[in-house]
């Protein structure tokens, strides 16, 4: 768990200081960071997804992901927390819903957090998750000086999310494949496309419905091993 605590210390620290200093960065200076970040964050989700190993898998789950993320509607869900925590505000967090389900996702949904809490819980290896915090507190200070406390709130996701990649990768082992690692992490650079989209203001994507497709190919794996044996 170790490297899932330093990425969400990373969080809440660079996101309290983008708080702290909400007025010290000029507006336009502030929007031109996060389009270049929201930049990089397409570039990144495309060389994820570039390096699918099965097409056709990572198709059917994202149809079959997309259809149990609405029925459920994750996205509504997540706007809800965002919208609940900013009354109680009473606007004093600025952009909640938005701030925390944006960096709910982008902190999330990546292959570095699905990789790297795999490489924690199966083999100690925190490394990929150190680099990843490096590039969250950049992120989360910028984007918590224009989006709010809601940016912060997401570090709560990511202690969940990651902590959970963790402590289950272990009993997970045998379906846990490079291969289906690989088909994991380019359904994540799919969505990390979305995100990128969504902060340019190019799309209304309701990413978090798209959430249920990474877990597909380990169920996808466990009904082939069932089958061959």
């Amino acid at each position: 768990m170790l490297g899932t605590i330093v990425n969400v210390a990373a969080i809440i620290v660079g996101s309290l200081l983008g708080f702290l200093i909400k007025g010290g960065i000029p507006k336009k200076v502030g929007d031109t960071v996060i389009q270049g970040l929201a930049l990089s964050t397409i570039l990144i989700g495309i060389l994820n997804a570039v390096k699918v190993n099965n097409l056709m898998l990572l198709i059917i789950s994202m149809v079959i992901g997309a259809a149990i993320g609405e029925a459920i509607d994750i996205d509504r869900f997540l706007n809800s927390v965002g919208d609940l925590i900013e009354s109680k505000l009473k606007g004093r967090g600025g952009k909640v819903s938005q701030g925390f389900v944006t960096a709910s996702l982008l902190f999330c949904v990546g292959a570095m957090a699905i990789v790297g809490a795999l490489d924690s819980g199966l083999k100690g290896d925190h490394s990929t998750l150190f680099s990843k915090s490096i590039l969250d507190f950049v992120f989360s200070l910028i984007s918590a000086s224009s989006l709010g406390i809601g940016v912060l709130l997401s570090s709560v996701s990511v202690l969940i999310y990651e902590g959970s990649i963790t402590l289950l990768a272990s009993s997970l082992k045998g379906l846990l494949v490079q291969s289906v690692i690989t088909d994991m992490s380019a359904i994540g650079g799919l969505l990390i496309i979305g995100i990128g989209f969504n902060i340019l203001g190019m799309g209304k994507l309701k990413v978090a419905n798209f959430l249920p497709a990474i877990f597909i190919p380990p169920v996808y794996q466990l009904i082939q091993s069932l089958f061959m044996k």
